[in-house]
């Protein structure tokens, strides 16, 4: 009888601590995205103030949802005279993360990929650019460069997250995975997106639309590196080909997240 009665003591435990650990995760989970949804807003506010942006439908991946907790939901749009821009949001009960990504195919500009992710009062920021444009060495594309490592240089203070060597290293021309905690995380994880942003729509309204050589140049090393993704992984990647299949991701990064289908074949200008 006493057995019993320490057993229910400690299942009771159990279930306020669980309880109190759910409460929890649902504060700071929707604390987190509504932060996460506005630092969204202002970075479509920021695109739409410097170019001509068109919503397209992102089909069956507008909305994927696996295991009951996990949640993506993605909005693609086509940039007039840049490229492509997804915009992936992930809620995952602990943790919430937004993916803004921009692949240019009509000026020779890096892809530029942004994930920021929310767990609880931490904010890890990993902002990559990557070199696909077919000639990296012109006076105009360095002083791209340039300018985005004038912002990586004025967050060189916070902490920088260790990370792996990958295949894809070599493509990365500027890089930044910081971790960003305290009372202070929110306001500069949200300056670091929208200062690395605006670099990236200034130095890209400074260049002329590329040439058609020079598009199609950049659209096969785009799509080079997305089937590279697809047969040597990444982080992102090796979660989506378990969650959807090899077959459903290289759908998803063709037509949505990076948009090459579509200059592949022609349907945007």
């Amino acid at each position: 009888m006493k057995a019993k009665k320490i057993l229910i003591g400690v299942g009771a435990s159990l279930l306020v601590l669980g309880g109190a650990a759910y409460g929890t995760c649902k504060i700071f989970g929707n604390r987190n995205a509504y932060i996460m949804n506005s630092a969204v807003m202002d970075g479509m506010e920021q695109v739409m103030k410097n170019y001509k942006v068109r919503q397209l439908n992102a089909g069956e991946f507008e909305n994927l949802r696996f295991y009951g907790i996990m949640k993506f939901h993605t909005d693609q749009y086509h940039i007039e005279d840049l490229g492509n821009l997804s915009v992936m949001t992930a809620d995952m009960g602990f943790m919430q993360m937004v993916s803004f990504v921009i692949t240019p195919f009509e000026k020779n500009m890096p892809v530029c990929s942004m994930d920021f992710m929310y767990i609880f009062g931490t904010r890890k920021s990993y902002v990559e650019f990557y070199d696909l444009v077919g000639d990296t060495q012109t006076e105009e594309y360095k002083n791209v460069i340039k300018q985005l490592e004038e912002v990586k240089t004025k967050y060189s203070d916070l902490t920088e997250i260790e990370t792996k060597d990958t295949w894809y290293n070599s493509l990365l021309s500027v890089a930044m995975h910081k971790e960003i905690s305290g009372d202070d995380a929110d306001s500069t994880n949200s300056e670091l997106f929208l200062d690395v942003l605006t670099a990236y729509l200034d130095a890209s309204k400074a260049l002329p639309v590329s040439s058609a050589e020079d598009q199609a140049e950049q659209l096969k090393n785009t799509q080079a590196y997305c089937y590279g993704l697809i047969t040597n992984g990444g982080v992102s990647t090796d979660v989506f080909k378990k969650l959807l299949g090899e077959e459903k991701t290289t759908d998803f990064f063709n037509k949505v997240f990076f948009g090459t289908m579509n200059y592949r074949n022609g349907l945007l200008p």
